[in-house]
């Protein structure tokens, strides 16, 4: 386990713009990995996935694992609720 998220993903990703965007937005602290530019962790990636580059692949600090999250799969992670 991790005292912070983390969260892999590329330059290039829609989804990982997202992730980064909501993150941002509710001053949620985080550290991102490009994975085109650090082959151990595009090789973690990959492993967490079973042989898939998918991103974002984010790690929470309790160890659980969302990839390709909803908007809405991270307000319910992160205990955020809105109308």
């Amino acid at each position: 386990m991790s005292d912070q998220i983390v969260m892999y993903g590329t330059s290039w990703c829609g989804d990982c713009h997202r992730a980064r965007w909501f993150f941002d937005n509710y001053g949620i602290d985080y550290t991102d990995i490009d994975i085109e530019a650090d082959e151990a962790a595009a090789a973690k990636v990959v492993a967490i996935n079973n042989g898939n580059r998918s991103v974002p692949t984010i790690i929470f600090t309790d160890g659980s694992v969302l990839v390709e999250p909803s908007l809405q799969a991270l307000k319910d992670k992160m205990g955020i609720e809105e109308d």
